[in-house]
C-alpha cells in the first residue's frame, strides 16, 4: 500500500443554474491574457449538446484517453510511444478554432467618437485573431438553454448512444447543466501524452500542472486529453490548464469558481488513495466495471492501517483528520451518490458528479401526482428511462444500475425530509429502502442541502517545512509568461490584465489596445531569464530575434540570444526591446 494524497471535488448537478458565474470568475482569473481569448478552464455545458469545444466527447474521431491494446495493457488511444514520436511534428487529431470558437470584441470607439450622421453607427464584432470583422457563429456557451433543440442535439456524441426512442422523447423533456474543469486524473493521459515531460503530477496534493519552462508547444496533450481542458496558447506558444487554484489551495482556501458559485453546488475536500492500485483499477477490462474499481482505489481515512502507512508516506497528520472529514469522501464512499465523468476514459477523474433528480421530479409533476411522495419517485425512475440511459453515459459507461441507486437515493431523501419539515414523524422504511439508516439520510441532507462553509470545504493548509518545495513548483508552472497571473498587480489572482508592462484593466481596453497588446512583439520567457527562439509565433519573415549571433557592433546586439533582457525600468516604464506601447 503507497498511500497518497490528492485534492478533489465533487458537483450536485441538482443545484447548477447555470448562471456562468464560475467560468467569469474563472476567467477573470486565470486566462485573461493576451493568447488565452478562447480559453475557458472552467464552463458550463446545457445537456443534452455538443460542449466546448464540439463534440468533444467522441473519442473516436479525438483520440484521447487510455485503451486496452491487444494484450490487456494499457496505452494511448492516439498510439504508442513509437506513433507519439513519428509524429511529434504533427499532431492533426485535437480541435481547429472552429471547434472551439473564434473569440471577438467590438470596436466601441466607433460608438462614442463617430460624426454626426444620418444613421447610427454600428460597432461591428472584431475578432481577437485577425482584427478582420467576423461573424458571430459558436462560443463557449453556445448550447446555453437549447438543450433538446433538434439542430444542437443531432451532433452531441453522448446522445447518439442511445436509441431512437430514448432521442426523440429526450428532446420533449429536460436539459441540465454540467459544469466542467480539468479533472485532475489520478492516471492522466496528457501527461503520458507530453514529449517534453513539462505535465506532472503533483506529489504533496495530486494537482496535475503544467511546467511552462518545459513546455515546447508540441500539442500532443490536447490530443491525450479526452475532455479537452488543455489549450494552446498561441501567443506565448505554451500549453495552459486548469491549476485548481493551487495558491489559494495552499492557504486553505477554496478554487476560485467554487467559491463564487451561486448554487453552492461544489464540494472540496481531500481524499487518499493506494498509488499502487491506480494500474490495476485503469486496467480493468469491464467498462462498467471501473466505476468500483476507481472506487476501491480509495483508501477509508477512518482506517488504523491507512492512518499508519499515510503517516510514513509523510502526509502530515492533520491531512489526514481533513481527509477524515472530508465532504467529497463521505458522497462519493459513505453515501455514494457521486459518479466520474466518462469513467470509460480510464483516466480515473476526480471531479465527480451528483446526477440531478429535478427532471424525474418534473415529469411526476406534470403527471398530476405527487411529485414528493416516494413511491411515485421510485416508480417514475423505474420505469423512465430517458434521463437514467444519458446519465449513464456519461457517468458510468452506459451502466444504469449505479446511476438509478443515486437517483433512488436522492428522491428518498427528498421524500424522508418533507415529512419532517411538514411537522410529521419520518418513516424508516423510506431510507430502508435505499440502504441508509434515518440517521445517515438526514445527514446526507444537511451535506447536500444546507452544509455550511466549512462543511462544503475541507481543505488543508500546506506546511511551512513544504514552503521551499511548494515556492519552486510555483515558479515553474505559474502561468506568468505574457501577462500571466503573477505578473506585477496584486499576485496570481491581480488585476493586470495586458502584460508585464502595461497596467490597463482589460474592462476598459477598447479594440485598438487589445489589438496593440496582442500584436505587441515582446518575448514568451519571463524578463528574469535568457530569452529563447519561440518558432511557433515567428511570422516566416526576416529571421527571428535571437537565432543567429549578433554582429559585433552590429544592430540588434540589445535583443541577442544570451543577452539579459532589459526588462521594465526601475518606475515600470518599457524597456529596449519589450515591443510595449
Amino acid at each position: 500500500m503507497r498511500v497518497m494524497a490528492q485534492m478533489a471535488m465533487v458537483m450536485n448537478l441538482d443545484k447548477c443554474i447555470g448562471c456562468h458565474t464560475c467560468s467569469v470568475t474563472c476567467k477573470q482569473a486565470w486566462t485573461n491574457r493576451a493568447g488565452t481569448e478562447y480559453v475557458w478552464f472552467n464552463n458550463v455545458e446545457t445537456r443534452p449538446g455538443q460542449g466546448y469545444p464540439r463534440g468533444y466527447e467522441d473519442q473516436e474521431r479525438w483520440e484521447g484517453g487510455w485503451t486496452l491494446n491487444r494484450r490487456g495493457r494499457l496505452q494511448l488511444k492516439a498510439g504508442g510511444r513509437l506513433k507519439n514520436l513519428l509524429t511529434i511534428f504533427a499532431s492533426p487529431k485535437q480541435p481547429s478554432i472552429d471547434a472551439y470558437y473564434e473569440p471577438w470584441t467590438y470596436d466601441y470607439d466607433r460608438l462614442t467618437s463617430a460624426p454626426l450622421q444620418e444613421h447610427s453607427p454600428v460597432a461591428r464584432p472584431k475578432s481577437l485573431l485577425t482584427g478582420q470583422d467576423m461573424q458571430v457563429r459558436w462560443s463557449a456557451n453556445w448550447d446555453d438553454d437549447l438543450g433538446g433543440g433538434p439542430t444542437l442535439t443531432a451532433a452531441d456524441p453522448v446522445l447518439q448512444k442511445v436509441s431512437d426512442k430514448v432521442r426523440l422523447e429526450f428532446e420533449q423533456t429536460f436539459m441540465f447543466y454540467l459544469p466542467r474543469i480539468c479533472e485532475h486524473c489520478l492516471n492522466p493521459s496528457c501527461a503520458a501524452s507530453c514529449p517534453s515531460g513539462a505535465i506532472y503530477k503533483r506529489a504533496e496534493d495530486g494537482i496535475v500542472l503544467v511546467d511552462q519552462d518545459k513546455c515546447r508547444g508540441w500539442r500532443k496533450c490536447v490530443t491525450g486529453c479526452p475532455y479537452k481542458k488543455i489549450y494552446f496558447n498561441h501567443r506565448t506558444g505554451k500549453a495552459e490548464k486548469c491549476t485548481f487554484c493551487f495558491p489559494r489551495i495552499e492557504v486553505g482556501l477554496p478554487t476560485v469558481c467554487s467559491e463564487t458559485c451561486v448554487g453552492r453546488l461544489r464540494y472540496l475536500g481531500l481524499v487518499l488513495y493506494d498509488a499502487d492500485r491506480v494500474l490495476a483499477a485503469a486496467s480493468e477490462p469491464d467498462e462498467k466495471r471501473l466505476l468500483a474499481a476507481q472506487r476501491e482505489v480509495l483508501l477509508d481515512p477512518r482506517d488504523p492501517e491507512v492512518v499508519r502507512e499515510a503517516e510514513r508516506a509523510g502526509i502530515p497528520r492533520d491531512w489526514v483528520e481533513a481527509a477524515q472529514r472530508s465532504p467529497v469522501w463521505r458522497l462519493i464512499h459513505d453515501y455514494e451518490v457521486a459518479l466520474p465523468l466518462h469513467p470509460e476514459y480510464r483516466t480515473m477523474p476526480m471531479v465527480w458528479y451528483i446526477p440531478p433528480l429535478s427532471p424525474v421530479v418534473d415529469v411526476v409533476a406534470e403527471t398530476g401526482e405527487d411529485a414528493e411522495a416516494a413511491g411515485n419517485l421510485f416508480a417514475a425512475i423505474d420505469t423512465l428511462r430517458i434521463p437514467v440511459e444519458y446519465l449513464a453515459e456519461l457517468f458510468t459507461a452506459g451502466d444504469t444500475a449505479p446511476v438509478t441507486a443515486v437517483l433512488r437515493k436522492l428522491a428518498a431523501m427528498r421524500s424522508y425530509m418533507r415529512d419532517l419539515n411538514m411537522g410529521r414523524a419520518g418513516d424508516p422504511s423510506i431510507p430502508a429502502d435505499v440502504g441508509m439508516d434515518e440517521a445517515g439520510m438526514r445527514e446526507m441532507y444537511r451535506l447536500l442541502a444546507i452544509a455550511k462553509y466549512e462543511e462544503r470545504y475541507v481543505i488543508p493548509t500546506a506546511h511551512a517545512e513544504q514552503a521551499h518545495q511548494l515556492e519552486e513548483l510555483a515558479t515553474e508552472c505559474a502561468l506568468d509568461y505574457d501577462g500571466g497571473p503573477g505578473m506585477g498587480g496584486s499576485g496570481p489572482f491581480g488585476e493586470g490584465s495586458g502584460g508585464a508592462f502595461r497596467n490597463d484593466p482589460v474592462a476598459v481596453e477598447n479594440f485598438h489596445m487589445l489589438q496593440q497588446r496582442q500584436t505587441a512583439d515582446t518575448v514568451a520567457d519571463p524578463s528574469s531569464r535568457r530569452a529563447r527562439v519561440n518558432l511557433l509565433n515567428w511570422d516566416g519573415k526576416g529571421a527571428p530575434e535571437g537565432m543567429f549571433p549578433p554582429r559585433a557592433g552590429g544592430p540588434g546586439d540589445a535583443g541577442a540570444a544570451g543577452d539579459p533582457d532589459p526588462g521594465p525600468d526601475a518606475d515600470g516604464a518599457s524597456g529596449p526591446g519589450t515591443g510595449a506601447p
